[in-house]
């Protein structure tokens, strides 16, 4: 997967977690990503992917793929509005910042 469909997909993961499962921006961002290739049984999944989550995707049928680079990279900025605060979060195999004045 390449291109507009790997950027709505690496966007879409950090939200989820944050959203959907409470984790804070960098606990998001520093998830292994993983990415459905074109023939929807294979996917790729970035070296730091844990062994049991690997075993989990196999055993569903996928096979399996490391990547040879990090997939993607994110820098984001969450604005609390009630707080009036900004909570930045970064890519660690990126060059990058997430900076909110």
């Amino acid at each position: 997967m390449s291109g507009w469909a790997a950027q709505a997909l690496g966007h879409a993961h950090p939200i989820s977690k944050v959203l959907d499962y409470g984790m804070d921006l960098q606990e998001a961002i520093d998830l292994p990503r993983v990415m459905p290739t074109s023939n929807g049984t294979r996917v790729e999944a970035e070296q730091t992917i844990d062994g049991s989550t690997r075993a989990e995707l196999e055993r569903r049928g996928f096979n399996f793929t490391p990547a040879e680079d990090p997939i993607g990279g994110v820098q984001a900025i969450r604005i609390d509005w009630e707080n009036g605060t900004l909570t930045g979060a970064s890519e660690s195999s990126k060059d990058g910042i997430a900076l909110g004045i």
